[in-house]
């Protein structure tokens, strides 16, 4: 199987298992025991932290670990909104991820919070003028925006829309599940005060991720229970994810230092060049430009997606039609009609999504199946 669907989730690394497996066997007890057996559990969960506070560069007390990047955006928002009762706005962008898209949806309907939701232009990307304006001094609790959109790989400027947040006092949250590893990140200088990640998304298992919050932030736990993440999210740790999480980390600081991302890049940028060179009617969803270097969003006329990734997989192609999480989902992605596509656009669009282990080799090969399967649904369905 050719695997072109990292954005979904990617392979565990084997250096990851490796480090994990001691956790699972020998090293069982529970790390807020007061035993010996605790003590090296206890290490091991410092050593993880540290590891992925220096591959997003921050310090290693602003992370929580979490069960994944749904989660931490959840408990941000929790976090946000109930300590603001009387402010009753929030600003999210359109083409978030549903981990943010729901909870606010929930708190638009349930609970009567008014919500402006940025436009994007053809890109994808939204304007800091929009931002600027939509913001109401008073009364918008919270701005949640994405860091790289999940379905094109779009790139936004956070750091500067969380500048003009600052300004005016307003919590700014920040989606970069489909950042972190792929691109280099430093929330030291990003001015968010909350930033969610999900370690599956970076060659480390399913399960585990981490909530950062900015060092003075104010913040109210969403779940309540023990004393574990000095008091910010209860329940006993998931200690081999927690291993697991920070070695990926780990490799991933080390991949970004010796090239990882331009090499990425060039061999993205050169199955896309190929692919619109050699299939007529095909095209790139996108801005070009500023995009994460392992994602390519195609759409091909006169094609249906579900199609293409039934032929693709009897060839022996994994690809997606967008977000993992709106598989089965009747409607076009709202991230490519909110750019302007109309449905059948939308629903023509395949994402390409690499990783650091992806070969020029399984390029060429997805290549070959993607040219005789967009041929054979068009002959199939003139």
């Amino acid at each position: 199987m050719i695997y072109l669907d990292h954005n979904a989730t990617t392979p565990l690394d084997p250096a990851v298992l490796d480090a994990m497996e001691p956790f699972w066997r020998g090293h069982f007890a529970n790390p807020s025991s007061s035993s010996t057996l605790a003590r090296p559990i206890k290490r091991a969960i410092a050593q993880a932290r540290e590891e992925c506070a220096a591959l997003l560069d921050c310090e290693p007390e602003e992370l929580i670990f979490t069960s994944g990047g749904t989660e931490s955006l959840n408990t941000a928002l929790h976090s946000v909104t109930v300590q603001q009762p009387e402010r009753r706005h929030l600003i999210i962008g359109s083409t978030e991820h549903d981990a943010i898209l729901s909870p606010v949806l929930r708190l638009e309907q349930a609970h009567g919070y008014q919500v402006t939701r940025l436009p994007v232009d053809h890109n994808g990307c939204w304007f800091l003028a929009d931002l600027a304006a939509a913001v109401r001094p008073g009364e918008t609790a919270g701005i949640a925006l994405m860091w790289a959109n999940n379905e094109t790989g779009v790139i936004q400027a956070i750091p500067e829309a969380a500048a003009l947040a600052a300004a005016h006092r307003i919590p700014f949250i920040t989606d970069a599940v489909q950042a972190a590893g792929k691109i280099p990140l430093s929330l030291k200088n990003a001015g968010v005060q909350y930033a969610a990640f999900s370690g599956h998304k970076f060659h480390a298992p399913k399960g585990i991720g981490l909530l950062y919050v900015q060092r003075n932030t104010a913040f109210q736990p969403w779940m309540l229970g023990g004393a574990q993440e000095n008091r910010r999210r209860a329940g006993t740790e998931n200690v081999a994810g927690i291993v697991g999480i920070g070695a990926a980390a780990r490799l991933a600081r080390e991949s970004l230092a010796t090239g990882s991302e331009p090499r990425v890049r060039n061999i993205r940028d050169w199955f896309e060049q190929e692919v619109l060179r050699r299939i007529p009617g095909s095209h790139r969803n996108g801005d070009p430009g500023h995009r994460v270097p392992n994602t390519a969003s195609l759409r091909f006329d006169g094609t249906q997606a579900e199609g293409l990734l039934l032929l693709l997989d009897q060839r022996g192609v994994c690809v997606s039609a967008g977000s993992a999480c709106a598989t089965g989902s009747l409607h076009p992605s709202h991230v490519l009609t909110a750019m302007g596509l109309d449905a059948a656009a939308a629903r023509s669009t395949l994402r390409f999504s690499l990783s650091r282990l992806t070969t020029q080799t399984e390029l060429e090969a997805g290549l070959d199946a993607l040219e005789q399967a967009v041929q054979k649904f068009r002959s199939l369905m003139p």
